[in-house]
């Protein structure tokens, strides 16, 4: 009985409902933080010389030096958001100092198909919505 309880509380989600908790995990991944850390775990990290652009594990000094602008505070709690969440695994090999890495999983990787082409259409769109910014400002005042 419970799995029925499940099945029917999953075929129930709806976003447009305050109560449905997809609401809070759509406000989870549709933060920036979230979406440029599984792009970079996804490969798609600015181009360096013989980069591929296949998922792979990175340590926590390497996003923090890929996301221009994240604060050390800010980068810990939303890998362990992601951590907790299943997207992302954290291993903590015991050396000297523990090195510690991030990678995707399965259902990380899922969603980052997605975040990619998110960020892609941002990037590809930057000049019309600056444009349209400007213009609309421009009627404004």
């Amino acid at each position: 009985m419970q799995a029925d309880k499940k099945a029917q509380e999953k075929a129930e989600y709806n976003a447009f409902l305050a109560v449905c908790p997809s609401r809070r995990l759509l406000d989870r991944i549709s933060d920036k933080w979230v979406v440029l850390i599984l792009c970079a775990l996804g490969g798609d990290a600015p181009e360096q010389p013989g980069a591929s652009h296949a998922a792979k594990a990175m340590r926590y000094s390497e996003l923090a030096r890929l996301l221009a602008g994240v604060s050390q505070k800010m980068l810990t709690q939303t890998l362990r958001a992601l951590e907790r969440d299943g997207l992302l695994i954290r291993t903590a090999t015991p050396t000297v100092p523990v090195t510690v890495t991030y990678e995707l999983t399965g259902l990380g990787l899922s969603l980052h198909h997605l975040t990619r082409g998110l960020r892609q259409w941002a990037q590809t769109h930057m000049d019309q919505v600056l444009a349209n910014r400007e213009s609309h400002d421009a009627r404004a005042s």
